[in-house]
């Protein structure tokens, strides 16, 4: 007797989608499952919205939908595009809910940059880890306190929910559910096929804006933090800049403690760094960085730079140093 021959179902991708949606959260990850498809996987990828209603991005475009959240059955990956709504204001309850009730029959459900904020008000996020957009990574541990925010994670799993950082983030996080269906052979093929990264080296941290916070209070520590800025070459030894005010190394390090959350050793270091990724984008080579900066070492700078962003100084520069190319012939 003949085996009945099994049909294999499609797997099938929502994203929910709504007005002032980022329209590359949608296009970013839906090109990764469209190329996994020419490779011999089987996704089915449909745009839904709260209501059923054609929906219109950030930029103006006006997005058609499959259909409504509600009316849909079960789908196998829910994706959350984010928005440059949220975090500046709350996510309305309609749009919490439209992320809610499909997520509760969906094998996995994911959120693109901001769309974490869509999770943690529809409460998906409660208890888990989770990571955004840098930039905004505090607003969400503030949103959603019983997360345990990650904010230099490219992506985070936790269990069946995935969170992305920003935009082309969701590239990153799309293969990573590819791989999981399909293994890594096939997911090497799309990311060749589509010219990126299969697993992209380092955090959101050497994306991320050099040091800014607020300056001391005190004028005394102010005193110490220009010091450094202007001559970040200079001995900032924590006895030569305890010396510079006449106070105790004890109570310069309260002063740093106190007023800027930091040791005086690290403070320098950070405005070492800085300045050392400003020179390496500039075209600098990495020891004249090293030198320029007031690291003592090219090797000590390099330690940095693996502990803040996971990889070197010379990566750093391919990515950062310029978006143009030499001219051919």
């Amino acid at each position: 007797m003949s085996t009945p021959s099994v049909t294999r179902q499609p797997h099938r991708v929502a994203i929910l989608v709504y007005d002032g949606v980022t329209l590359l959260d949608i296009a970013g990850p839906a090109e990764v499952f469209k190329e996994a498809n020419r490779f011999g996987a089987d996704y089915r990828i449909e745009l839904l919205s709260p209501t059923g209603a054609d929906v219109t991005s950030s930029l103006g475009v006006r997005i058609a939908v499959d259909g409504a959240v509600a009316t849909e059955s079960a789908v196998d990956t829910l994706l959350v595009a984010g928005s440059d709504h949220y975090p500046r204001g709350h996510v309305p309850a309609d749009l919490a809910d439209a992320a809610r009730i499909p997520a509760t029959e969906a094998g996995r459900v994911a959120s693109i940059c901001t769309g974490a904020f869509v999770l943690a008000a529809a409460g998906l996020l409660d208890g888990k880890r989770a990571t955004t957009h840098w930039q905004v990574a505090h607003e969400l541990a503030a949103r959603c306190p019983t997360c345990r925010v990650e904010p230099d994670a490219i992506y985070v799993r936790d269990g069946t929910t995935y969170t992305s950082a920003g935009v082309t983030a969701g590239i990153d996080l799309a293969l990573a559910l590819v791989e999981e269906n399909h293994g890594p052979d096939l997911t090497r093929d799309v990311a060749r096929a589509l010219v990126v990264y299969m697993q992209r080296a380092g955090g959101q941290s050497q994306f991320s804006a050099p040091l800014q916070g607020p300056p001391p209070r005190s004028p005394a520590l102010r005193r110490i933090t220009d010091l450094v800025t202007a001559n970040p070459h200079g001995d900032h030894s924590l006895g030569a800049l305890a010396k510079h005010l006449n106070v105790s190394t004890r109570h310069l390090t309260r002063l740093f403690s106190d007023e800027l959350s930091t040791t005086p050793a690290r403070y320098v270091e950070n405005i070492r760094f800085d300045l050392a990724r400003a020179l390496l984008a500039q075209g600098h080579t990495a020891t004249q960085a090293a030198t320029l900066a007031g690291f003592p070492s090219y090797e000590s700078m390099r330690r940095v730079f693996a502990r803040k962003l996971s990889i070197t100084p010379a990566a750093y520069q391919r990515r950062f140093g310029t978006a143009r190319r030499a001219p051919v012939g």
